[in-house]
């Protein structure tokens, strides 16, 4: 579908398309992250996307300059998202446990699915709205913790991006390898007792989304310290922060620009900072 993408044709992309294999929830989660990286429609590589190649714009979508408008490209992963789903719906499994609600709050791409079973019948504390909401903010808010770590990673983005993928990758992979057993325990629950069952699942739920919010506090902690003032805080082989052996400066480094970034600034402002010697 390059040609049409391109300009090149008029022949419409299709609505959909038949994947040449059987997708599963994570393939899924996947591309709703995706922001066409790779493809004629990456804007990762233009002006736009800042010295770290952001894969985002700012709103609105349009813009003039001089009297002829442009756009910038709507990527599948959005900063204006509030909240996103994958849903998994699978017959075979009792009602109360063959739904389940792949469940995050704001960006997909920045956020992490846990996982919510149609029985669910209580809300977890951090999706509740107790104690915030668009214009207040709280420590227990889903939302806002995913706003606050997205809003720290989009302006250093190809620094941070891989430290925020850690995290969310080991949190999904963990609730990905313990469905099966989850499953089968709701399962011989629901055999003797259903109403146990659901309350068992609710309770499941309630814990994943917690843990995942706790985490990501942790990430933005994390985060903070490592890239503060623009520097980079040196990694220990186990993953902690190089402490000082004396004094107050911990060990880093000073990644300042890219190299292609900087070619196009001194083509920008010329001789004005040039070294002199």
């Amino acid at each position: 579908y390059l040609p049409y993408i391109k300009g090149e044709s008029k022949e419409p992309m299709p609505l959909y398309i038949k994947p040449d294999h059987k997708l599963s929830v994570r393939d899924v989660q996947r591309a709703m992250r995706d922001h066409y990286e790779g493809t004629p429609l990456d804007i990762t590589n233009d002006p736009g996307a800042g010295p770290f190649k952001t894969p985002y714009r700012l709103s609105p979508l349009t813009y003039k300059v001089g009297d002829k408008e442009y756009f910038n490209e709507r990527p599948i992963s959005t900063q204006q998202t509030a909240f996103t789903f994958v849903a998994q719906m699978r017959a075979e499994l009792p009602d109360a446990i063959g739904g389940v609600l792949w469940f995050g709050a704001d960006d997909a791409n920045m956020t992490v699915f846990a996982p919510v079973y149609c029985c669910t019948d209580r809300i977890p504390d951090c999706y509740s709205g107790k104690e915030a909401d668009c214009v207040t903010f709280s420590w227990n808010s889903a939302f806002w913790i995913y706003n606050w770590v997205a809003d720290m990673i989009r302006p250093r983005y190809s620094l941070m991006i891989e430290d925020m993928r850690a995290v969310q990758n080991n949190l999904e992979d963990t609730y990905d390898s313990a469905q099966s057993g989850i499953e089968n325990a709701a399962l011989s629950l629901y055999e003797k007792d259903p109403v146990k069952a659901k309350e068992f699942l609710t309770n499941y739920s309630c814990m994943t989304a917690q843990s995942a919010v706790n985490s990501w506090k942790k990430l933005g902690e994390f985060l903070i310290v490592k890239y503060n003032d623009g520097a980079v805080k040196k990694m220990a082989k186990n993953g902690s922060i190089l402490r000082p052996e004396t004094g107050n400066c911990a060990p880093l480094v000073r990644p300042g620009y890219p190299q292609e970034f900087l070619e196009e600034l001194v083509k920008a402002t010329g001789e004005r900072y040039k070294v002199t010697k």
